[in-house]
């Protein structure tokens, strides 16, 4: 993958060239740590929900803990939260396709339609979040209802602005508004990937039963709140002062190595046992 190619595209390269060289291998090792956990996060979907899935053994989604799954006799519901689980595989992979500009400079096909089958996935997959948690009750803490909600919300202002932008052949602002998505669309998989890093470094400080801790409270909006605030100060850094620069690749790498160490603790104690 090149993502100093991306980065072209996206934005002038800071004219710095110890910053562009840092922003070039500080978004390369945070697609890296990325791509590995958005991975791992497929492969439980995949062994875990879509095996029960085919095998009828809708029950087994129940244990799975702090979510539910399977309740007898909400046969609407159940249903929806089969294809949330089967849309978040799909949405994944097709997300990380788009962040692939070789995908972009030889497959450009493969790169429209995966950009509309995460863009399509990702608003199917915000309203039906919205459903389960409003309608279904898919929730343990008010504050985390009201956190996801407003994630939710995002997705579907990030997701048209993306497809607007696109129709438009406004390209530069098209990835811009897409790459908002993609950080917004990953806030579930941020929200694990951020409890077990910080459940490793801080043993669960903060973390309470019914996510009513004040950990829980802030990660609740921080799981998408933060990524998109280091975007931002990402896609400003070409035009900021070369220290600026510095200290935003410095904060992507920081946050990569967060990422790596979340993603090896949710592959170990949250994902692979119930495999």
């Amino acid at each position: 993958m090149t993502i100093q190619t991306a980065q072209t595209d996206l934005i002038p390269l800071p004219a710095t060239p110890a910053g562009r060289r840092l922003l070039t291998r500080a978004a390369q090792g945070w697609f890296v740590a990325t791509a590995l956990g958005q991975l791992l996060f497929v492969v439980f979907i995949q062994f875990f929900y879509y095996r029960l899935i085919l095998a009828g053994n809708f029950a087994g989604w129940n244990a799975k803990p702090h979510i539910t799954g399977h309740v007898a006799g909400d046969d609407i519901g159940n249903g929806q939260f089969a294809l949330h689980v089967i849309f978040a595989a799909i949405m994944t992979l097709a997300g990380l396709i788009q962040l692939l500009p070789a995908v972009r400079a030889r497959w450009p096909r493969l790169h429209r339609w995966s950009g509309r089958t995460f863009l399509i996935t990702a608003l199917i997959l915000s309203l039906g979040g919205l459903w389960l948690t409003w309608i279904r009750g898919s929730y343990l803490a008010i504050t985390s209802a009201v956190a996801i909600s407003i994630d939710g919300l995002l997705i579907l202002w990030f997701g048209t602005m993306a497809w607007r932008t696109a129709r438009s052949r406004n390209l530069a602002a098209h990835r811009r508004w897409a790459l908002r998505c993609f950080v917004a669309a990953s806030g579930v998989w941020f929200m694990r990937v951020g409890y077990m890093a910080w459940g490793i470094a801080t043993g669960g400080a903060g973390i309470a039963p019914g996510m009513a801790g004040p950990f829980d409270v802030v990660w609740g909006f921080a799981t998408y709140l933060l990524p998109l605030a280091m975007l931002e100060l990402y896609l400003a850094a070409p035009r900021a002062p070369a220290g600026r620069q510095m200290a935003v690749g410095l904060g992507v790498i920081a946050g990569s190595a967060l990422i790596l160490l979340g993603s090896v603790g949710a592959w170990l104690f949250m994902w692979s046992p119930h495999l």
